[in-house]
């Protein structure tokens, strides 16, 4: 039987402030030959015997003259080789003994904060389809001096979360099982909820969501939460399809093998927001994730259906794998019926993103130059990065199909993920709007980020809250 996803969830911590701890010395190649020399000559030479170089994330274990562990030293690099990545000191804390480690080396505060968070993250395990795997205890380590340790915390547990969602198969990740993801993380902070599902849909006016879930023996559905009682308005947007076969245009066998992260809007938007309650930030928050299962059955939409949205507007469906832009058409236009300062819809949205941009870099759309400085500031601070793709105007025409309003599914061939924008675009009108179209996942293993599940985003909009709200914090 599948195990409680919550005994099987590791939880992010620092070490006890108080507890004993060895130290972990962070050396720059440049400042190597000076750290050897205040070092005993035992250890000195034991650390030139092993060809240490201080370069990023590299570790050795430094005993003492009994044999115990006395220390470790891991290499910072060069400031060239650390531009190439991120966390690198990850790769130390993965290879680190279990037990207390605090930090000693001089550091600038941001690489103080990077470095803790890639501990933190470096944490994570996936084992819940092991349970003969023996759980591994991960290396602690203690909060260093002037980082914000709880705000990293929250970061972590958020992409714990987030990493969960996608990383369990559509199995046992179906619209039911979001929805009791979605009540657990409402219940856990003290937040209302509200569910719309199957036929209700219809009944609601939220046609677009009920099209593309129909065909689904599990039924579609609308998550809605509400958290916070003062403050400016924020409202989240997930995508959230738990398994995308492509519908009657179906996608081939290599093009499902990773369509169970195609909920990884859904399951960002939901880490998001376990960061900002958990935080008490002062602010309204509002989470939409439609959750639907697109299959293939006698009542799925088929192509060159013409459908009609909440908005009103009318949408030629053209390609039924282009549903996710419908789902979130829906609870766009049902965000926006309500005031709010700011809209932020994420997405799993195509592969022209991934073609422009690559699998590390969440891009995202923005037509408020404000917001989008905000995000790359934010960006920076959380290590989460980002990049900026138009919402091209000039492109409007190219998803009018002129037999309906809209066109799920041009079929230009160019800027894909560009038009897939400007399509959302026209659901939301009066508040200020961001929309990102991440992948969600990591193809191969880097520091402090293993192969599978990934968020994509949230720590950077997390960041940018205060300057786009005006938050008084």
């Amino acid at each position: 039987m599948f195990p409680d996803p919550q005994d099987a969830m590791p939880f992010p911590a620092f070490a006890a402030p108080d507890a004993p701890s060895r130290p972990l010395h962070v050396v720059s190649p440049e400042g190597l030959a000076s750290f050897l020399s205040a070092l005993p000559d035992p250890a000195a030479a034991w650390l030139q015997a092993t060809g240490f170089e201080a370069t990023a994330g590299d570790l050795r274990l430094i005993p003492a003259e009994d044999g115990s562990l006395r220390a470790a030293v891991a290499g910072a690099g060069t400031p060239k080789s650390r531009a190439r990545g991120r966390f690198h000191l990850a790769k130390a804390a993965a290879a680190l003994p279990p037990g207390e480690w605090h930090l000693e080396g001089e550091m600038s505060a941001q690489d103080k904060t990077e470095a803790a968070l890639a501990f933190l993250l470096q944490s994570y395990r996936f084992d819940r389809y092991r349970p003969g795997k023996a759980p591994t205890e991960p290396a602690r380590l203690k909060a260093p001096g002037g980082v914000d340790a709880a705000r990293l915390v929250a970061m972590a547990e958020g992409e714990f979360l987030t990493r969960d969602l996608i990383n369990t198969p559509a199995l046992d990740m179906g619209p039911a099982e979001l929805e009791a993801a979605f009540l657990t993380l409402a219940e856990t902070f003290g937040a209302t909820t509200r569910i719309v599902r199957g036929e209700e849909l219809l009944a609601q006016n939220f046609p677009m969501i009920h099209a593309v879930g129909r065909a689904s023996s599990r039924a579609p559905r609308l998550l809605e939460l509400a958290w916070g009682s003062t403050g400016p308005h924020l409202t989240l947007v997930g995508k959230g399809v738990c398994f995308d076969t492509g519908g009657l245009n179906i996608k081939p066998s290599s093009g499902m093998l990773l369509m169970k992260k195609d909920m990884g809007g859904a399951a960002t938007v939901m880490g998001l927001a376990h960061m900002i309650m958990r935080l008490g930030l002062p602010l309204r928050l509002r989470v939409l994730v439609p959750a639907v299962e697109n299959v293939i059955a006698g009542n799925a939409q088929r192509p060159k259906d013409i459908l009609t949205s909440r908005k009103g507007l009318t949408v030629e469906v053209n390609d039924t794998d282009a549903e996710g832009r419908l789902v979130l058409a829906d609870a766009l236009a049902y965000a926006c019926e309500t005031p709010t300062d700011a809209v932020i819809s994420m997405a799993t949205l195509t592969g022209a993103a991934r073609v422009a941009v690559g699998p590390d870099l969440a891009p995202y759309y923005c037509d408020d130059d404000d917001m989008a400085q905000a995000l790359e500031t934010g960006a920076k601070q959380g290590f989460d990065p980002v990049w900026r793709l138009p919402f091209w105007t000039p492109y409007e025409h190219i998803i009018e199909p002129g037999i309906a309003d809209l066109d799920n599914a041009p079929g230009w061939g160019f800027a894909g993920s560009v038009t897939a924008a400007l399509f959302l675009r026209r659901f939301v009108e009066g508040p200020r709007y961001m929309h990102f179209d991440i992948y969600g996942h990591t193809p191969a293993e880097l520091p402090a980020r293993p192969k599978g599940g990934a968020g994509q985003g949230a720590r950077a909009i997390l960041g940018a809250l205060p300057a786009i709200l005006g938050l008084k914090l």
